[in-house]
């Protein structure tokens, strides 16, 4: 009897430890902001826009806040690949939540983080944020400098940001 009232309280403790309650002012769930697809589509028009001011034409991909592809545009003359370079940035950008130039030199030691598949640390991505809350990346890909790439993706954050911040993210 006693091992079997050990037994009981050990396993009362661990599941206490494992799935704590939640008290009764705490909510069960959480409220997250999103993108709509029309401020998604205004990121990568903008970025596109601002790229065209500078002579080039590429591929834009906005993603999430789970790293999902929202609105993928590549311009006319753009290369196909840009679109999955794109991506790439506009992940590693939402993933780390920095842009994309601030992590190259970064994890370059064997078996890093740098060598899976989708992470890319090159210039040309950056995070969408708003309120202290981080909502997506863009990332853009196909100018000859990946420093063009990453001004054309930041033009894109900042044609929303204002009216990100006024709606009260």
């Amino acid at each position: 009897m006693k091992k079997v009232l050990s037994l009981l309280s050990m396993t009362l403790l661990m599941s206490s430890l494992i799935s704590p309650s939640v008290r009764a002012d705490e909510s069960m769930t959480v409220n997250i902001k999103r993108l709509s697809m029309e401020t998604a589509l205004r990121i990568a028009q903008a970025a596109i826009q601002a790229c065209r001011k500078e002579g080039v034409q590429v591929g834009v991909t906005v993603v999430d806040r789970g790293g999902h592809a929202q609105v993928v545009l590549r311009d006319v003359l753009a290369m196909d690949l840009t679109l999955r370079i794109s991506q790439q940035k506009a992940y590693t950008a939402m993933a780390f939540n920095a842009p994309t130039s601030s992590l190259e030199g970064r994890f370059k030691t064997e078996g890093t983080i740098a060598k899976i598949n989708g992470i890319v640390f090159s210039a040309g991505g950056v995070p969408i944020q708003a309120g202290g809350m981080i909502l997506g990346g863009v990332g853009v890909s196909g100018a000859p400098s990946g420093l063009t790439d990453e001004k054309c993706a930041s033009a894109g954050v900042k044609a929303v940001t204002a009216d990100l911040e006024m709606e009260g993210m």
